[in-house]
């Protein structure tokens, strides 16, 4: 038999991995694929309705309002579903660590891909169906719209390498990270145009790079849109980047510990 390279190796890994998490994601409850399409749109008619209900926010500068909410709640979900899954993708797959092939940072890679994937794909049908009821969703300028979803997600997996560390050497913080997920959702322009916030308020949320790249997305969406000054996408793009070298270094350095907790 021809002996296989590491690279070879590394990719057959990884494989078997995505197509066990795939099934086990797919298999894993009785909604399965049906639970991935209608949280964003629960979300979505739940903001609509509050939104009938209070009067407020009637127009936005350059975006309808119900396509800036699916641009912002699929923008924020493939952020947060990659970073927190990704977080317990170690404790989830324990008992593979017996195989040498097999490493703790391996997990964390293919089930940020996989949840990069599923989303993606909902992301599309969302923005396919939305065209297809007469919103004006489709992308001015595509190209844009997939580097800022490509950031989006690379925030998530920059943060899954570092929660993963912290939620197997700490069980409990698991449930401290969730929690912090929900204020996020609110302070990344996802529901209430970061616009229409006091200036104040906007100088402070131009630290979020979630907000940078889900407001650089609604710019690819819509032409017109306007937001506010002081948006760039290099900013989230290089703490993405930090991330990803920080949760590496952490993976390399206590990987030992990783596999035996």
């Amino acid at each position: 038999m021809k002996e296989r390279s590491s690279l070879q190796v590394t990719l057959h890994v990884w494989h078997a991995l995505f197509m066990r998490e795939a099934t086990a994601r797919m298999s894993g409850d009785r909604l399965g694929w049906t639970w991935m399409l209608l949280e964003p749109i629960a979300h979505i008619s739940i903001m609509i309705a509050v939104r009938e209900f209070m009067g407020r926010i009637r127009f936005i500068p350059g975006a309808d309002f119900i396509p800036f909410l699916i641009v912002g709640i699929m923008g924020f979900f493939v952020f947060r579903d990659a970073a927190n899954r990704s977080m317990l993708a170690i404790n989830s797959n324990s008992g593979l660590f017996a195989y040498r092939q097999v490493h703790p940072v391996d997990t964390i890679i293919v089930r940020s891909a996989l949840e990069g994937t599923l989303k993606t794909i909902v992301f599309v049908l969302m923005v396919l169906g939305a065209a297809f009821l007469g919103m004006q969703i489709i992308p001015s300028d595509p190209l844009k719209v997939m580097v800022c979803w490509l950031v989006l997600w690379l925030l998530g997996f920059g943060l899954g390498l570092i929660f993963s560390v912290i939620a197997t050497l700490v069980q409990e913080a698991e449930k401290v990270i969730r929690m912090l997920m929900f204020p996020l959702y609110f302070l990344s322009g996802v529901i209430i145009p970061v616009q229409f916030m006091p200036y104040s308020v906007q100088q402070y949320l131009l630290y979020n790079p979630i907000m940078h790249s889900i407001e650089s997305m609604r710019y690819g969406f819509f032409q017109s849109y306007r937001s506010i000054e002081g948006i760039e996408l290099l900013y989230p793009i290089s703490f993405a980047l930090v991330m990803i070298c920080l949760g590496l270094m952490l993976q390399i350095r206590l990987k030992m510990k990783l596999m035996t907790q």
